[in-house]
């Protein structure tokens, strides 16, 4: 198994004699617990560097009187892994470790060798109302935070963005499609064209694009007209969503890039499959044709954001159209997902494989076994689980940040405008002051009634629900949140940086230079499957994802 980044960490910083001053400096820990007395708790953890510190927050302070305690926070914005290495390889165990985000691996480890304690037996409405009614209304959290030994060792962490903040039935993360394609319309309509609706006739739009050379409408030279531009495989500004006529959409993910969950359960990698073959092999036809930009698998996002400002492009891929069009933007419309292209098997086809929400995680807070009283600790942390204490643990506190509550109690945020009057600075400013980072859940309903959802977010979500969703045909999504065992891990470790690495090569070689031939396409999935450890890969990914799925049943 291999060692945490903690502990290789600490083998270096034992070599020399620093051990015993860096313990000092920290108050010298503690040897082991059961004190149920203990009111007084060490705290070591990570914060920003834009906050004034704990100490004198005005919120923890009345989180901290109300649930009689004293914490003592020892916090650093840098250098943190280093001490947490120390503390943790001496056996200098403060009660609890915050924000440290503590990889799945560590967590493994230290929860079996006892460094971390098992948080199961507190989880109860007893000791943790906030959280336990959250669990039991969100099982997919306690999947999220339960490792694969049926045990939890950190309490959870995540802002969960999604469509239910806007009233839509289905809750889809605000990630759940991070490329939205936009066509510039005034083209289209300068040409006697339709919006197309499949690939078929987005082709042939894009080679009337290149034929008028439509960009010298806007002012530009002679021959700059781009049919369509985007990155290759970027989050929110690449090729993929054009797949989805040819069912599917391997959108950049932190879990696997290529890994997608089927209807039934089971999981795949779209890059080993005849339809993203064919999809490839399609697509290379656009590009040797000059309909897709040449600089595509280069650009940087700046550029390609330059290229849309300045009118020349037909098509592109981004988060929203008024970021990357400026000035052109009301020239744009989304384009929906295109059906496959026509007198082919995909005719009539189209799916886009969803991404799920960012991970919630369990390593921003872990209560150590030097700690004497858990229950206690743990039930001033549960006052960090109600809906208006985390709205000022994100933001800043009630009559600072927030400023009053409109008439269904729901807070607003000081304007940037109001910050500078009172305070002297931005909002953002005020927001980096007294951000405490931890053990923080947002969950969407607290946007519909606790506090004010930004207003980007608010068009972002209605475009999502509104043009999007109506072309999804399957829900399914391969959570980013899934836990795996050290074994399972180690499996991740050894081939996952090279199967995607190999993926990527062969995609952007074969779209550049045509689609693989018979020979070529055996060779590139045995490749896959006998260097790249493929089916070892899969068979991680599908036991943990059972796993997640039978616990969030």
């Amino acid at each position: 198994m291999k060692k945490s980044i903690f502990k290789k960490v600490l083998c270096l910083v034992l070599m020399g004699c620093m051990l015993t001053a860096v313990l000092a400096g920290c108050g010298g820990g503690k040897q082991g617990g059961g004190d149920a007395d203990q009111t007084d708790f060490l705290i070591v953890g990570g914060m920003s560097t834009l906050s004034s510190g704990y100490d004198s927050n005005p919120v923890l302070e009345k989180l901290a009187s109300d649930a009689g305690v004293t914490i003592e926070w020892d916090l650093m914005s840098d250098s943190l892994g280093e001490k947490v290495g120390v503390l943790i390889g001496g056996q200098q165990l403060p009660d609890a470790f915050i924000a440290v985000n503590f990889s799945q691996n560590d967590i493994n480890e230290y929860g079996q060798d006892e460094t971390f304690i098992d948080l199961t037996p507190y989880i109860t409405p007893e000791v943790m109302p906030n959280l336990s009614k959250i669990l039991d209304e969100n099982p997919e959290i306690r999947s999220a935070i339960t490792m694969a030994d049926g045990k939890i060792y950190g309490l959870p962490s995540g802002e969960l963005m999604g469509t239910a903040a806007i009233g839509a039935e289905n809750d889809l993360s605000i990630y759940a499609i991070p490329e939205f394609s936009m066509i510039n319309k005034t083209w289209l309509d300068e040409l006697g064209l339709a919006v197309p609706t499949n690939l078929t006739e987005l082709h042939d739009a894009l080679v009337a694009f290149k034929e008028n050379d439509m960009a010298t409408r806007s002012g530009n030279a002679v021959g700059s007209t781009i049919p369509m531009s985007t990155g290759f495989d970027q989050w929110c500004w690449g090729q993929e969503i054009f797949y989805s006529g040819f069912g599917f959409t391997n959108f950049t993910s932190d879990v696997c890039a290529d890994l997608v969950a089927n209807a039934d359960g089971t999981v795949e990698f779209v890059s080993a499959t005849d339809k993203y073959r064919d999809a490839i092999t399609y697509f290379s036809d656009w590009y040797k044709e000059g309909l897709m930009d040449l600089e595509m698998f280069s650009q940087s996002s700046s550029q390609l954001i330059s290229k849309v400002s300045q009118g020349r492009v037909g098509v592109t891929t981004w988060w929203y159209i008024e970021e990357i069009a400026g000035e052109h933007a009301d020239d744009f419309v989304f384009l929906p997902p295109l059906d496959g292209p026509v007198g082919t098997k995909y005719e009539g086809t189209h799916n886009i494989t969803l991404r799920s929400a960012p991970a919630v995680t369990s390593g921003n807070l872990n209560i150590t076994s030097a700690c004497g009283n858990p229950e206690l600790l743990l039930k001033y942390f549960d006052q960090w689980y109600d809906p208006e204490v985390v709205m000022q643990l994100q933001y800043g506190p009630i009559d600072v940040y927030f400023t009053s509550q409109d008439e269904n109690g729901m807070w607003k945020s000081i304007t940037d405008d109001e910050a500078k009057e009172k305070f002297g600075k931005t909002a953002g400013e005020l927001k980096g002051q007294y951000e405490v980072y931890g053990p923080r859940l947002i969950l969407p309903e607290y946007y519909n009634n606790v506090f004010e959802l930004e207003e980007r977010a608010v068009v972002r979500l209605q475009d999502l629900e509104n043009s999007w969703m109506p072309y999804v045909t399957s829900m399914a999504a391969y959570p980013n949140d899934v836990t795996f065992t050290n074994d399972e891990l180690d499996v991740i470790s050894r081939y996952k940086a090279d199967f995607t690495s190999q993926v990527a090569e062969y995609e952007g070689t074969w779209l550049k230079n045509g689609g693989p031939t018979d020979d070529e396409w055996n060779a590139y999935v045995t490749m896959l499957r006998d260097n790249c450890g493929m089916d070892k890969l899969l068979q991680v990914y599908q036991d943990a994802y059972d796993r997640y799925m039978a616990a969030s049943k």
